[in-house]
């Protein structure tokens, strides 16, 4: 073979090699390599591009970014309209829209319908001519959008050429770009610490990132995109159905959706709203509804259009996820360690499902942040169970009447000074357990599940037995008698007997959750066993100095000095003979052995068959890990059983390894 041929053939093969791993890797989320092969291979493209530029083509992987800025965006017409969709916002008016289409087509039976989650992102068309992608286009208007095609040819899921063959000559895909949460949360977090603009939304920020004239910018911006259906198609047959089309679409290398359905009928489809709802806070993007279509194309061709919108599809909207209200008023609120939260009040507005009336506003340096204050109009987001916060002011709407928020100089409970350490976000009581508030969080945390787990004593009951003057620390919940609770709110004699026994069974523990459950400022149960390994009695932590504490994994100069001072403390020293004395006892601990796992984090995800999460993660700490709750750069390896979800799409973002259960059951399997 000629050497020229010879060439041409390796970079083609490289080429396609590669962006056959780009599909698996962004349209299948199955990739087959890893990165660093991956890496090697895109190397070795480069390399030999280099070496010979003069058969570098536009669809090489190589040339997704490195265009310069543009002065402006030109327009661009659509061929074939991009029209909007109607509204459904209850479980009636879905019944409506199968009744109406129904009496359209004079049909009894049911409709099939594909169900595709409602992605919060950016509407796109990617025209693609012999199989090379030519243009990317905003939405715009339905009619005139803009070009935006060196923006969209720096995302990896929008492959530049086609894989396969047997495409149309000219084929418009439709998709949406969206920035995926974690993305999100890890560009907000990088723009912060180098005190940047911070983005208010993931849809904000993918919109913002479509719009950048320097496409370099564009590309440092972590942006998918996937496809919900075609527009202009040339001298082509597609198949029958709309979800056929979109199968095609993915063997052609475009993401579709995981999550899609084909329902049968409004039943199945209201079926399907309820379980993508109550998943949504759990998907590794933004979703505002559902889109459903009618399935077969010649019953969409007879259906037709209205004005603006097909008749054979409409989009069942989620309840709003932020709202407007007004801020009445901020209480203080005052947590375990002292930590002052300052709350908003607001106007009742139904937000994410429910009506909230309170939000947080996190500490004095966001309210500063927000330029928040009292009778402002502000915007309030509640993502699934996540507390309602204050995300941001409209300043236009800011009334004359408008007010300084003023953080309180004395703690609202028990008037003792609130100070702010320096180099701290968040202000403290000084009052300690003398203060109602904090004694009372103290001993919610103390007999919570991952503490000493004591049934029955509930939130409620803590807050009646402080407000009753029944106990004043957690070692008079160990002398309480029967007769004492009877008589409480919800408290017969027979649950304060099960509560008695409950708290005299607590008193066998272990030293890792008797350490947690003292609610040391940053000391939590990861910690608490790495001190209970490195010491193996409490005495022995009692007295270490803070450069003996700075010797155990996990614990750094801040944790040293937050031990210390509680230990050395004499209300510590006489809650914990206190505690001793009420029976406190756990097994011996045999001297630490070199763990093969010592200082990595790992994160389980998603449900195991062979045992628990829980389990798992004592196992992994038994091999010195500590085990994190959620993944991040520092992570060293992500444990992923079915359903891990946004931790592991975060994961394979960051380059973490992923092992599945097997490899964990080996890895266990290898230590023991």
């Amino acid at each position: 073979m000629p050497e020229q041929s010879r060439i041409q053939l390796q970079l083609r093969t490289l080429r396609d090699t590669i962006n056959q791993h780009n599909h698996r890797y962004y349209a299948l989320d199955d990739p087959d390599i890893p990165d660093a092969a991956y890496d090697r291979l895109m190397r070795e493209l480069q390399d030999l591009e280099q070496q010979y530029p003069q058969w570098i083509s536009a669809d090489s992987p190589t040339q997704r970014v490195g265009s310069a800025p543009l002065d402006g965006f030109s327009q661009v017409t659509h061929e074939v309209p991009m029209l909007s969709l109607d509204n459904a916002f209850s479980g009636q008016e879905m019944d409506d829209f199968d009744r109406r289409l129904r009496g359209r087509l004079d049909r009894d039976q049911p409709l099939h319908y594909a169900c595709e989650p409602k992605l919060d992102g950016i509407a796109v068309s990617l025209l693609y001519r012999d199989g090379v992608l030519e243009r990317g286009a905003t939405r715009g208007d339905g009619a005139v959008g803009e070009d935006i095609t060196s923006n969209v040819r720096t995302i990896p899921s929008i492959p530049l050429r086609l894989l396969g063959d047997g495409w149309p000559r000219v084929l418009e895909v439709r998709g949406e770009i969206y920035m995926p949460r974690a993305g999100f949360d890890a560009f907000n977090e990088k723009a912060r610490q180098q005190s940047e603009k911070l983005f208010v939304n993931p849809r904000n920020a993918a919109a913002g990132s479509l719009r950048q004239l320097d496409s370099r910018v564009t590309a440092q911006r972590p942006l998918e995109m996937c496809c919900y259906g075609v527009g202009l198609v040339e001298a082509y047959a597609l198949p029958g159905k709309h979800t056929e089309i979109l199968t095609l679409l993915q063997g052609w290398g475009f993401r579709i959706n995981s999550e899609m359905r084909v329902a049968n009928g409004m039943k199945d489809c209201l079926a399907y709203y309820d379980y993508l709802l109550a998943k949504r806070a759990s998907l590794a993007y933004d979703i505002d509804g559902i889109v459903f279509k009618v399935d077969d194309i010649a019953l969409q061709q007879r259906l037709g259009f209205v004005s603006r919108a097909p008749r054979w599809a409409i989009a069942h909207k989620f309840p709003a996820e932020e709202e407007m209200t007004t801020l009445l008023g901020v209480d203080f609120q005052v947590g375990r360690t002292g930590a002052i939260t300052p709350v908003a009040r607001l106007e009742p507005v139904f937000v994410g499902g429910v009506t909230v009336s309170n939000a947080t506003l996190h500490n004095s340096d966001e309210i500063l942040r927000l330029g928040v204050k009292i009778n402002d109009t502000v915007v309030v987001r509640r993502a699934g169970d996540v507390i309602p916060k204050v995300v941001r002011v409209v300043l236009d709407k800011r009334p004359a009447n408008a007010s300084k928020i003023v953080f309180p100089a004395r703690c609202p409970i028990c008037e003792s000074v609130i100070e702010r350490l320096e180099g701290e976000a968040v202000s403290r009581c000084t009052g300690g357990l003398l203060c109602a508030a904090q004694l009372k969080e103290g001993i919610k945390h103390f007999a919570s599940r991952k503490a000493m787990d004591i049934d029955g004593l509930g939130d409620k009951l803590v807050e009646q037995l402080v407000d009753e003057g029944l106990i004043t620390s957690v070692v008079d919940l160990f002398s309480l008698q029967v007769t004492a609770l009877v008589g409480l709110e919800r408290m017969a004699e027979k649950s304060a007997a099960k509560l008695i026994a409950a708290l005299q069974a607590s008193k066998a523990t272990t030293l890792p959750k008797f350490i947690f459950a003292l609610g040391i400022r940053e000391v939590g149960e990861a910690t608490a066993v790495s001190l209970a390994k490195h010491f193996t009695s409490l005495e022995k932590i009692q007295q270490a100095s803070i450069e003996t504490l700075l010797e155990v994994p996990d614990v750094g100069p801040i944790v040293a000095q937050h031990l210390h001072d509680f230990f050395a403390a004499s209300h510590s020293q006489q809650l914990l003979a206190g505690l001793l004395s009420a029976g406190f006892y756990w097994p011996a601990i045999e001297a630490s052995k070199v763990q093969p796992l010592m200082g990595k984090i790992y994160v389980v995800s998603g449900s195991l068959e062979s045992m628990g999460r829980i389990e798992a993660k004592e196992r992994l700490q038994q091999l010195g890990a500590k085990v994190a709750g959620s993944v991040s750069a520092k992570t060293f390896c992500l444990v992923a059983g079915p359903g891990a979800g946004s931790k592991l799409t975060k994961a394979q973002q960051l380059g973490v390894d992923v092992i599945d259960e097997t490899q964990f059951l080996a890895l266990l399997k290898q230590y023991e």
